[in-house]
C-alpha cells in the first residue's frame, strides 16, 4: 500500500513517518506543504527534504504565497488540495499526524462557530490518523525517547489563531475525557453517513426540488436535506433564511442565499446555482 505521509516538520508529523517507517511495508511519500505564511517557512521545507532524503524517501512539495495574513482555513484548503493531488498521481491514500488533542481543538472550534451536531463529526473520512488516539504529551515523549528532531512553528504560541487559544484552554482536560470524546465523534460520524443516506434517498438526484416537501418536512429535517442540496456551502443562518425563501418565494423569483449558491423557484419547484467562490 502506498501512503502520501503529511509531514509539516512539527513534532506530530516526525513522530508518524517514524512509526510509519517502521511498522509495516509500505511504499511512503513524505509531502510537504509550504504555505508562505511566515518569512522563515521555508526552512521547514528544508527539514523535512533533508529527512525524506535520509531515510531514502520520494519527497513532494510545494510553496505557495498565502502571506502571513492568511487564516488557517485558507491554509488548510490549499494544503489538502495539494495533499489529494499527490494521492491521486500516486493512487495513493494520505496519512496526517492529527492527534487526540487535535481532535478536541477540532471539535471546540467547530461547535463555537454554530455547526451543530455537526461539529462532534469532523475530519475527512478520506484521510487515515493513526496517531488520532494518542495524546500530544505521548507524541513528545516518543520523539524524545527515540532522538527524533523536529521544528517548531512560531505561530503556534500566538493568540492571534482561534486554534492556539482554545489549545491553551483545553490543556488540562482530562484524559479520560478525550477519550469519550472521540468515542462520542466516532459515533457521531456514523450518524452523519445514515442521514447522509437517508436524505440522498429523500430529495431525489435533482435538479429540481419540491417545495412543498421542503415546506412541510420539520425544519431540522429540512435544514438538513438543504444541506445536502446546497453541498455544504452554506452557514446555518444562510440554510434557515433560504428555507423561508423556499416556503414564500414567488414564482420566477430568485433568491440569493450566499458564498456563491442561488435559488430559482416555479410554483412548485426549485433548483440552484453553486458558484465555487
Amino acid at each position: 500500500m502506498k501512503y502520501i505521509v503529511a509531514v509539516s516538520g512539527g513534532v506530530d508529523s516526525m513522530v508518524l513517518l517514524d512509526i510509519m517507517r517502521r511498522v509495516g511495508d509500505h511504499e511512503l511519500i513524505v509531502a510537504h506543504f509550504d504555505h508562505g505564511i511566515r518569512p522563515d517557512s521555508h526552512l521547514d521545507a528544508e527539514f523535512v527534504s533533508n529527512v525524506a532524503k535520509y531515510h531514502g524517501l520520494p519527497f513532494e512539495t510545494r510553496r505557495e504565497e498565502l502571506g502571513p495574513s492568511a487564516g488557517e482555513a485558507l491554509a488548510r484548503e490549499r494544503r489538502y488540495a495539494f495533499l489529494h493531488e499527490l494521492a491521486e498521481k500516486y493512487n495513493a491514500r494520505i496519512a496526517t499526524a492529527h492527534h487526540l488533542d487535535d481532535l478536541v481543538e477540532t471539535v471546540a472550534i467547530n461547535v463555537t462557530r454554530g455547526t451543530g451536531w455537526r461539529g462532534a463529526a469532523v475530519l475527512d473520512s478520506k484521510v487515515i490518523r493513526p496517531l488520532i488516539d494518542t495524546e500530544k504529551s505521548a507524541l513528545i515523549a516518543y520523539a524524545q525517547r527515540n532522538n527524533i528532531p523536529w521544528r517548531e512553528d512560531p505561530t503556534n504560541a500566538s493568540d492571534a489563531y482561534l486554534r492556539n487559544r482554545i489549545r491553551k484552554q483545553a490543556k488540562d482536560i482530562p484524559t479520560q475525557t478525550k477519550r469519550e470524546l472521540r468515542a462520542l465523534h466516532v459515533h457521531q460520524k456514523a450518524l452523519k453517513r445514515a442521514i447522509q443516506q437517508e436524505v440522498q434517498a429523500l430529495i431525489g438526484p435533482g435538479p429540481y426540488y419540491s417545495r412543498y416537501m421542503f415546506s412541510n418536512l420539520p425544519a431540522p429535517a429540512a435544514l438538513e436535506c438543504l444541506r445536502e442540496v446546497t453541498d455544504g456551502a452554506l452557514t446555518r443562518p444562510q440554510l434557515a433564511r433560504a428555507l423561508h425563501a423556499i416556503k414564500v418565494a414567488r414564482p420566477h423569483a430568485t433568491f440569493e442565499a450566499g458564498n456563491g449558491t442561488k435559488l430559482y423557484f416555479s410554483t412548485r419547484q426549485f433548483s440552484l446555482q453553486l458558484i465555487k467562490l
